[in-house]
């Protein structure tokens, strides 16, 4: 998603044009490409997504070894496109939501799909209520898998969720596990107006202070929960799967009617720990501070 705001929140006084600075230890090579800005436009996502935390645009240029006119042209022309976003507050930039849209995209398709099937069915098969596999694409989950229990496990729910159905991501279990740990900025970028937090069944967060309160209560325990925002009468418990640099790349969730709990909240959250963990695990990913 981009945002038309992100350009104009750039820094206003940038320095005149200098010399390039001396390379940092450990900095990336002189790129031969023809087109150096695409190398150093990469640099900068790539140096973004291994760091903890927002960067100032010089300490990206000293780290990078680039001058700092280039940096800040960079930048500018990535926050337009959504790619990374300037934080006012700390006068620093970190990846936007265009940035983890790609980053979703590539376990989106057929790998993420295959790796979770198998999980996504023994996970419906042990509960006996239907499984999802879903990301976050933009403010909307999309629905990815979706497993029915076997026949005669349980009485099956008809739900409004299929594979490709798009449904808005601050409303669903799902969704919200992947928004939980993203980071605020992007929270921000997804919902900049109130009117963007809709609802359903007249149920769910009004407003982004609303909703980033849920997201912290959910990051703490590890889990999402919603009862009927998406649906009346229905219940869904959400986990998120991460890649190796501990970011949520896609959820799972169950879902069952709200008045039927054969197993209980807790043994439905456990499982779907579990099963969230090995799907992590067979994307090569880790939790966060795993």
């Amino acid at each position: 998603m981009r945002s038309g705001a992100a350009a104009a929140m750039l820094v206003p006084d940038r320095p005149a044009p200098e010399a390039p600075l001396p390379p940092h230890p450990g900095s990336p090579a002189p790129t031969s490409s023809t087109s150096p800005a695409v190398g150093r436009a990469l640099d900068i996502l790539l140096h973004l997504a291994g760091r903890t935390g927002p960067v100032r645009a010089a300490t990206l240029a000293r780290e990078l070894g680039m001058p700092r006119s280039s940096a800040y042209h960079i930048l500018t022309v990535l926050a337009e496109r959504g790619f990374v976003t300037y934080l006012p507050g700390e006068r620093a930039y970190g990846l936007g939501v265009a940035a983890f849209e790609i980053g979703s995209a590539y376990l989106r398709h057929e790998p993420l799909e295959r790796l979770a099937q198998p999980v996504v069915r023994r996970l419906a098969g042990r509960l006996g209520q239907t499984v999802h596999l879903g990301v976050v694409y933009g403010a909307e989950t999309v629905y990815l898998l979706k497993e029915r229990p076997p026949r005669g496990r349980a009485a099956d729910t008809a739900l409004v969720t299929d594979i490709g159905v798009r449904l808005p991501a601050h409303l669903t279990a799902s969704g919200r596990a992947i928004l939980a740990h993203l980071p605020e900025a992007q929270v921000r970028a997804l919902y900049p107006r109130p009117g963007d937090l809709i609802t359903r069944t007249g149920r769910g967060p009004r407003s982004l202070a609303e909703l980033l309160g849920l997201l912290a209560a959910d990051r703490r325990r590890g889990w999402s929960e919603e009862t009927e925002l998406v649906s009346e009468g229905l219940r869904s418990l959400g986990a998120a799967v991460f890649d190796h640099h501990g970011h949520p790349v896609a959820a799972l969730s169950t879902t069952w009617r709200r008045h039927y709990a054969p197993h209980g909240t807790d043994g439905v959250r456990d499982a779907l720990a579990r099963a969230a963990a090995r799907l992590t695990s067979a994307v090569s990913g880790r939790a966060p501070g795993g």
